[in-house]
């Protein structure tokens, strides 16, 4: 058995209402006992009213939820004006106002290639007959990467067209290493030689020469005519959408 001071929690609570004597019956401790039992169950209740709802799916992202409402809205509110669409963008002049300059000249640049690809020349041919594009790039340059397959692309289309082109990679990587990871990575049709120009006054002459700052963003190209003078500088990456532009550049029509 269990001693006073071992009494179940109950007990306790019936020998702790004021409302309950000793010589009161058991049915009036009964019933204040209910009472109480049910003035707590009562703001238990109140409580869990008070209490939002449990969140639906999706309810913790209200932004993506009602952004397009929003859109359909306002396109059903132009529809409803009767305004027209907005017309497409006009192509992008790429190489419109620059002058010609001297091609840099190609020292500093060190030849790399992966296990089984060809490694470029030890220097850029400029001048010889044929135009040259430059790409300047590096392996943690997104926009640089996801142009290669372009760029690659258009050499064949230029040559298909009787344009003699030479497409040259200049990494800027801070280390050779990095350079040379991400060419082993890449397929066989992919850009698996470049040049590497480390970062110095050959790097700094480079892009003086281009009329370009040194702390600019990548993608950078550089477009030589065969006659060695650089005629087209571009900063950024190049679209789909550019190449009637640039085979206009070379001659070749859409």
């Amino acid at each position: 058995m269990y001693g006073r001071g071992h009494q179940p929690e109950r007990v306790r609570l019936l020998g702790g209402l004021p409302a309950v004597k000793r010589s009161g019956s058991v049915r009036g401790a009964l019933v204040a006992l209910a009472l109480a039992a049910g003035l707590a169950g009562g703001c238990d209740q109140e409580k869990r009213a008070d209490l939002p709802p449990p969140p639906t799916p999706g309810q913790g992202r209200s932004n993506a939820v009602t952004a397009p409402v929003v859109a359909a809205t306002a396109s059903t509110a132009a529809t409803a004006t009767g305004a027209a669409p907005a017309a497409p963008a006009a192509p992008r002049l790429l190489c419109a106002g620059q002058s010609p300059r001297p091609a840099p000249s190609s020292g500093g640049l060190t030849a790399v290639a992966a296990n089984g690809a060809d490694a470029p020349p030890a220097n850029i041919g400029f001048g010889v007959g044929k135009w040259v594009w430059v790409n300047f790039w590096a392996a943690w340059c997104k926009p640089c990467l996801e142009e290669m397959p372009r760029l690659l692309g258009w050499q064949q289309k230029l040559r298909a067209a009787g344009v003699m082109i030479d497409l040259a990679f200049i990494s800027i990587d801070d280390d050779e290493r990095q350079l040379s990871r991400f060419l082993e990575a890449q397929p066989g049709t992919g850009v698996r030689a470049s040049y590497w120009l480390p970062e110095g006054p050959q790097r700094t002459g480079w892009l003086r020469a281009l009329g370009v700052k040194e702390t600019t963003e990548l993608p950078i190209h550089a477009i030589a005519a065969p006659s060695g003078q650089v005629t087209c500088v571009i900063q950024g990456a190049v679209e789909d959408s550019d190449y009637p532009t640039i085979a206009a550049l070379f001659g070749v029509k859409k």
